[in-house]
């Protein structure tokens, strides 16, 4: 029995190709046009991709990034039409991946590099590597001036990512502190700005980072009201008491500096100007009383006794 032309163009017809939309198939580029890619899927159409989803990125040489009988991925975005033929995408697929990494992201303190791309009330709107995402002004290190972060790289950490919502919203402060943590140490003397003074205590802007100088630290003698001491926006400097890596909390001091009781209260200009040489002092302090030996315990053996002439010790 002989197989013709004609039986095997049949045989094709009567065979279903099962392609459907956000499926993954693997394919070979077979031939460039100026608007996209033929690619060969084992179809009974070659299937087409669009030069506008060869990637996230735009691309002028299609044969540098898909050479001819290359095998490789492809999600198909559009089913076939009457001819057949299935629509690709490579950008589809990326996208695909960039959510889930940066869903993956989500636990832990890897960080990425984004292009600030406008402003709004809330924050600032951000390229994340081809995707849109946001940071809150509240998240940011510079909340001054929004508009003059238009353009610049940032790094940010990732709060959330929904790939369902497209909902992706970063963060440039944690990011900042994560970094800043692994440089900070306990009794480091810091220097920052005034953030925002609450009952309790007062928030300390830094190194990218923030801490919270609490009530109970800023005098050796007793203070009514942060307030009364500090204002918004004012420089100080403070020693850290405690860092909290898991909770990213950071305490300040600023009574460790004081020579006397109150002297926050009555002279912070000059305790401030003198902060280094006082920190300094400290140091050298500590270091002594490191360096002094431990005095020896007593012993608790009973010492011997020579026994009177004529008798035998005991």
């Amino acid at each position: 029995m002989t197989f013709s032309m004609d039986d095997f163009a049949k045989a094709l017809e009567q065979h279903t190709y099962d392609f459907s939309k956000g499926q993954i198939v693997r394919g070979r580029p077979a031939s460039y046009e100026n608007d996209g890619v033929y690619v060969d899927i084992g179809g009974k159409a070659a299937a087409f991709l669009p030069a506008s989803e060869v990637g996230l990125k735009q691309v002028t040489d299609l044969s540098q990034l898909l050479p001819l009988n290359e095998e490789r991925e492809f999600m198909v975005i559009r089913e076939e039409n009457a001819e057949g033929q299935v629509t690709l995408s490579v950008k589809a697929l990326e996208v695909r991946n960039l959510w889930k990494h940066l869903a993956e992201m989500q636990d832990t303190e890897e960080t990425l590099q984004v292009r600030v791309s406008g402003v709004n009330k809330g924050g600032i709107t951000v390229d994340a590597e081809g995707l849109r995402g946001f940071v809150p002004r509240s998240h940011l290190v510079d909340r001054s001036n929004l508009d003059s972060l238009v353009g610049r790289a940032l790094t940010v950490c990732v709060l959330e990512a929904n790939e369902q919502n497209r909902k992706l919203v970063l963060s440039q402060r944690l990011a900042s502190q994560a970094a800043s943590f692994s440089r900070l140490s306990i009794g480091q003397l810091i220097e920052g700005t005034v953030s925002g003074i609450r009952p309790f205590g007062v928030f300390v802007d830094f190194d990218g980072t923030s801490g919270l100088l609490h009530i109970n630290q800023i005098s050796k003698n007793y203070v009514s009201s942060p307030d009364s001491v500090f204002k918004a926006g004012q420089p100080i400097k403070a020693v850290i008491q405690d860092i909290d890596e898991i909770k990213r909390r950071i305490s300040l001091s600023t009574k460790v500096l004081e020579s006397y009781p109150g002297e926050v209260l009555e002279n912070p200009e000059g305790l401030m100007a003198d902060a280094e040489a006082r920190m300094q002092k400290i140091r050298e302090a500590e270091a002594a009383a490191a360096a002094q030996p431990e005095p020896e315990a007593p012993s608790t053996e009973p010492e011997a006794t020579e026994a009177p002439e004529g008798e035998e010790a005991s």
